[in-house]
């Protein structure tokens, strides 16, 4: 659902923006870039294993699809289509 995927957005560019802004004081403080990379890497993977899988706060709002209806019509095969032709230029 919409809502759902609008939660998971916020979620993601929040725990990325806040592991940013730490790593980047850490590693300013101790000197050593490294450690600003892994503090962001971190915030990634923790913001991938919040997001991505489908957990049920992401679907509290299903999407009411339209039922099938028949159309009546066959379906046509590939083969009954007629071949384009292309003009001479």
């Amino acid at each position: 659902d919409y809502k759902g995927q609008k939660l998971a957005e916020q979620i993601f560019q929040g725990i990325i923006l806040v592991s940013a802004i730490i790593g980047f004081i850490y590693g300013y403080i101790t000197e050593q870039f490294g450690w600003t990379v892994y503090i962001v890497m971190a915030g990634f993977a923790l913001s991938c294993l919040l997001t991505l899988p489908p957990w049920p706060m992401y679907r509290r709002n299903p999407l009411k699809w339209l039922p099938v209806q028949d159309s009546g019509t066959e379906e046509k095969k590939p083969g009954d289509r007629k071949p384009k032709r292309h003009s001479k230029s």
